[in-house]
């Protein structure tokens, strides 16, 4: 791909020296046990400091030093003082354990209809049940878009300096259809397209001396994306997401620009083949920052996997889990492999 740089887009060379002050980033994508989904983790009443010092202690005990962590729109339209107060609670909670932080701004994974309040129980067995879009069909309003853009660069501008805040991610899967799971906007992708170089910008309003990021996921080429040309163009630093086997894993490296750091911002599901053993190791070769999906088994479920949508797990936990590092109750899933991330990011670790 030949190299194009939106305005105000980093150059290589400073997103290399960028990243060469940084350890190897080893993390998770992290929503308290205690939430569903976004907003159950960040509206007042379900907010839990204590809990999030909890599961962030643990994270840190197996040596990870990053978290991916996702925000809603509606919760700035609704409250931008104390949603900002709340972001700056979890960072300091964050910081205070060692743990850098990846803050995603939209997201266009699962329901599209989104309200703020008490949120749905989970659907029991179902992986990722009440997990919201962001922002949901409001795209297919433009009289949206100054209150988007107002979040963003409200947001953004809070912590535009603030070093606990690691990479803005701008739009978490764009392309996301979601499977049929959801009855989506018939022009998504279109309205998605115009939009995402537009919310890269508002980004670069805010003027955030942090790099901005957006993670190809689909497909085994860059070109298999309706949006991939658009996200790595205005990415400072590339970012992708693989849950395939160590070996589909290596292939996928080869497709993408090594010119820039790499982030990893989500990967492990045991089931189709993606470990923590088969990937790590590849990873910080490459020195890869890596995330995987999940910390904590909780209200979000992701320790089902994804075909729970249509197929019934109810009668027993899946074997493996899809997901998830540790039980509610701290305990490692695997033992074995609790000791293997301790082992692969100790800092004197060959």
């Amino acid at each position: 791909m030949t190299e194009i740089s939106a305005p105000g887009r980093w150059d290589a060379a400073r997103a290399r020296e960028w990243y060469a002050r940084l350890p190897w980033l080893v993390g998770a994508n992290y929503v308290p046990s205690t939430a569903s989904n976004q907003l159950e983790m960040w509206q007042k009443e379900t907010f839990s400091p204590e809990v999030i010092a909890r599961e962030l202690g643990w994270a840190a005990g197996l040596g990870m030093n990053s978290m991916r962590v996702f925000l809603h729109d509606l919760l700035w339209a609704d409250d931008p003082a104390g949603f900002r107060d709340r972001i700056e609670r979890y960072l300091d909670i964050a910081a205070d354990k060692g743990i850098s932080t990846m803050l995603v701004l939209f997201d266009s994974v699962w329901n599209p209809d989104v309200a703020l309040g008490t949120q749905p129980a989970p659907r029991p067995g179902v992986h990722n049940s009440q997990w919201v879009q962001g922002p949901g069909r409001a795209l297919a309003d433009p009289q949206q878009y100054g209150r988007l853009q107002d979040y963003v660069e409200g947001v953004v501008g809070a912590f535009a300096t603030d070093e606990r805040v690691l990479v803005w991610d701008v739009w978490n899967e764009p392309s996301n259809l979601n499977g049929g799971r959801f009855a989506e906007l018939d022009n998504k992708i279109e309205l998605i397209s115009a939009l995402l170089p537009r919310v890269f910008e508002w980004t670069r309003n805010a003027g955030p001396s942090q790099p901005l990021t957006s993670g190809v996921w689909a497909g085994k080429t860059l070109y298999d994306d309706p949006h991939a040309r658009i996200q790595i163009e205005n990415s400072d630093v590339v970012s992708f997401h693989d849950y395939q086997t160590p070996e589909a894993f290596e292939a996928k490296l080869l497709g993408l620009p090594r010119d820039r750091p790499l982030l990893l911002t989500e990967f492990m599901a045991r089931t189709p083949g993606s470990t923590f053993e088969g990937i790590l190791p590849i990873a910080k070769r490459e020195r890869i920052a890596s995330y995987c999906w999940g910390l904590v088994a909780g209200r979000s479920q992701t320790l089902y996997p994804w075909d729970s949508w249509t197929k019934s797990y109810a009668d027993a936990l899946p074997d493996p889990w899809f997901h998830d590092v540790f039980h509610a109750d701290g305990r490692p899933y695997r033992e074995a492999e609790a000791a293997f991330l301790k082992q692969i990011t100790a800092r004197d670790a060959s």
